[in-house]
């Protein structure tokens, strides 16, 4: 950790900081992952549907993944960076073999709620540590991904 960081903020909350981001970029990689699966192997009626949408999640996660891991740059951390990292450091399971639609929303829609609770989290350190900019990227994610959960959830009632 850069301990004479040039943005302003606590060198020890910045080190809390890349903690929980890294944290967050471990889930946002398998849940990446498991995303493509699904695009990949998807069946069904629903197939054209979802494969598109399933290509819309992972476009976005991917970019996701930039901004935090450069976000843990900018605090003075280091991203971590190998699968083996992002399998141990997640909470979001790594699924395979799936194919039914619904199936993977269902999966799609718990991931969602993992990010929300650690993006809220993050959200209440960012305040403690006076860190605006991460606090902006966490509540700009929380506004989409919430919505993104309700319409899962309207998909499969």
């Amino acid at each position: 950790m850069d301990a004479n960081l040039p943005i302003g903020l606590n060198p020890d909350d910045s080190a809390a900081l890349c903690k929980e981001l890294n944290a967050l970029l471990c889930d946002l990689h398998v849940f990446c992952q498991n995303v493509r699966g699904f695009h990949w192997n998807v069946q069904g009626q629903n197939f054209f549907e979802l494969h598109a949408k399933f290509e819309e999640f992972y476009t976005d996660l991917q970019l996701k993944i930039d901004e935090v891991a450069e976000r843990v740059l900018t605090l003075g951390g280091q991203p971590l960076h190998t699968m083996q990292d992002y399998v141990a450091g997640a909470t979001i399971p790594a699924v395979k073999d799936v194919h039914d639609g619904v199936e993977a929303v269902r999966h799609c829609a718990a991931a969602f709620g993992v990010l929300l609770v650690r993006e809220r989290a993050l959200l209440a350190a960012t305040e403690e540590a006076g860190d605006e900019g991460t606090h902006a990227l966490m509540s700009d994610y929380v506004c989409e991904q919430e919505k993104t959960s309700w319409m899962l959830r309207a998909y499969l009632a």
